[in-house]
């Protein structure tokens, strides 16, 4: 029988920065990169190569000779099994740095483009506890730790509430405590799990299809209203109105009570009907006395106090004295549209999700925002001659794409219709600056102003004002 080859150890290696999706960067003494997923930058390591390819290593840090003094003791106690919040071991100040230093070498190594100074990345106020939303999943059969798996009791209670372990789509974290969402968050799931065992309401098994808890999300509105979506794997009317009882009797602040029946086999709930149960179906945001309904199914940027920061810096860049006509691309519900009507002539907003030009339309028209028009369509085929020949030529366009970037005949149909300014923000910078190669002939970069969104974590949002050259 052939022995399982053993896994290559670098010794004694210096970590020397941080990389793409939270992974750091160290040399192998044969000079290739390594990807490490545990490790921080300055800290000096033993390192398992768990993947070897033609030009890096992937691996894991195994000894710490050295601790790197850009770490902090993380404040989860879930961190490193769950799979959000992958920087929290750095310190917040360091993990602004590496997410600015991300910015400039993607739209410079990536994108090619000519950079002004970029403005330092506008942190955020709240390095924990700023989510407005949070899914969780009921599991039967939860993730195990290694001294349970080690030990000779019986575990009785497999149940849990909480997220999927990375990688795993059938795994579930039981989360005691999460530093992501602002109180009662955690009061709701905890006290929401203990009185579902309590009573024996089944949790739901991925695997076998079965069980009736299936997830809970919970969205907490800067104005201070409370959602809460139990989603059901099948109807049991006495058990569901058992559940939603108890929310609704113990935490009375909620606002807005919902359930769903889902037996389809993906937990989605946008092609699910929706039931308020208890209070009104949405809760509602503000900016600048602008207010937002956003219901179950709605896209909301979910850090509620940067969103507002991201949005101001999007009007600033836009620079619009009330004279332009504007569009807004991948417009969502039209919250951006809305921000800066006041201070344009017209905003039109396309988008492709047909709901969220739905709830666009409602929150301008309670706003009594008359000069902002919505349109629903795939982007590349709706964003065409015709349209603008309808609805006229742009001075300026802001365009908030998702993580994929602009289909390149949007970015061709932009260089055709040639507004004076583009507001590009993006929340994944390699992706917008290949977008920005693409627009250099006509256009050059005149400011870019990188924002967190997401403490703890490696993800970033940017925003960039692209100016006609020559003009």
């Amino acid at each position: 029988m052939a022995r399982k080859k053993r896994r290559q150890i670098f010794e004694n290696i210096e970590v020397i920065d941080a990389g793409a999706k939270g992974k750091s960067i160290a040399k192998a003494p044969d000079g290739k990169v390594i990807f490490i997923n545990n490790a921080v930058p300055g800290d000096v390591v033993d390192i398992q190569v768990s993947k070897k390819r033609k030009a890096y290593y992937e691996g894991s840090a195994t000894i710490f000779h050295k601790e790197s003094d850009k770490r902090v003791d993380p404040a989860c106690q879930h961190f490193g099994t769950c799979g959000g919040c992958k920087w929290q071991f750095m310190g917040y100040e360091h993990q602004l740095n590496y997410k600015q230093q991300e910015i400039v070498n993607n739209l410079t190594r990536l994108g090619k483009v000519q950079l002004p100074e970029v403005s330092n990345i506008l942190g955020s106020v709240d390095e924990f506890f700023y989510r407005n939303k949070m899914e969780f999943s009921f599991s039967d059969s939860r993730w195990l730790t290694l001294d349970e798996i080690q030990s000779d009791s019986e575990i009785k209670n497999r149940n849990a509430l909480g997220f999927h372990i990375p990688g795993m789509w059938d795994k579930i974290l039981d989360i005691d405590t999460c530093h992501l969402q602002e109180d009662p968050s955690n009061a709701i799931r905890n006290k929401v799990k203990a009185f579902a065992t309590q009573n024996n309401l089944t949790f739901y098994n991925a695997r076998k299809q079965e069980g009736f808890l299936r997830t809970l999300m919970l969205r907490i509105s800067s104005t201070g209203e409370i959602m809460v979506l139990v989603q059901f794997f099948h109807e049991d009317i006495d058990n569901r109105t058992l559940l939603l009882d108890y929310i609704a009797s113990e935490f009375p602040e909620v606002t807005s009570l919902q359930y769903t029946i889902n037996s389809k086999g993906n937990d989605t709930i946008y092609d699910q009907e929706v039931i308020c149960y208890r209070g009104k179906d949405y809760i509602e945001e503000e900016m600048e006395g602008l207010r937002f309904r956003i219901n179950a199914k709605s896209f909301y940027q979910t850090n509620s106090k940067q969103a507002y920061e991201l949005y101001k810096i999007t009007r600033d860049f836009a620079g619009l004295t009330g004279k332009e006509l504007v569009y807004d691309l991948y417009t969502g519900t039209g919250t951006i549209a809305q921000f800066v009507a006041k201070k344009a002539k017209k905003v039109i907003g396309v988008e492709a999700v047909p709901e969220a030009i739905e709830d666009a339309k409602d929150n301008a028209k309670r706003n009594e925002i008359d000069n902002v028009e919505f349109y629903v369509g795939d982007m590349k085929k709706v964003f065409t001659k015709d349209f603008i020949a309808l609805h006229g030529q742009p001075e300026v366009v802001i365009t908030d794409p998702p993580r994929d970037g602009m289909h390149k005949d949007v970015v061709e149909q932009l260089l055709h219709i040639s507004p004076q300014k583009i507001v590009y923000v993006s929340c994944n910078s390699a992706t917008q600056a290949r977008d920005l190669a693409l627009l250099d002939g006509t256009y050059h970069v005149t400011k870019v102003q990188p924002v967190d969104m997401f403490p703890q974590t490696y993800h970033v949002e940017n925003v960039v004002l692209l100016e006609k050259r020559g003009v």
